[in-house]
């Protein structure tokens, strides 16, 4: 299952109302970090698929959730469940680090 893109539109049917839970990756362009981890979120993505839904939310082109839960930099990860943040990581990790911080979480 590959990443999800959604938008300040799309965010409460795909994060808060969605059936199980939701990492949302809050992104941009011009974030070189951003870029780094997007390949691991992609793999996480195919591993975790049954689990978690991994989605992708450009700040530029939607300012509006990034300001709501208080993203200030970037990349910043939120897991959501239930409709509620439930976990926050900043900044750019390997693979390894990244899926186990979300295995724990889910877990």
């Amino acid at each position: 299952m590959a990443t999800k893109t959604i938008t300040d539109a799309s965010f409460q049917s795909d994060v808060l109302q969605a059936d199980k839970p939701v990492l949302v990756d809050f992104w941009a362009e011009w974030c070189g970090p951003c870029k780094m981890i997007g390949p691991s979120l992609e793999e996480i993505s195919e591993e975790l698929g049954e689990q978690v839904t991994i989605a992708k939310l450009n700040i530029d082109d939607n300012p509006d959730a990034p300001g709501r839960y208080g993203v200030r930099g970037i990349p910043t990860m939120i897991l959501f469940k239930g409709g509620a943040p439930a976990a926050t990581k900043i900044g750019a990790e390997p693979k390894g680090r990244i899926k186990s911080w979300l295995e724990g979480e889910l877990a």
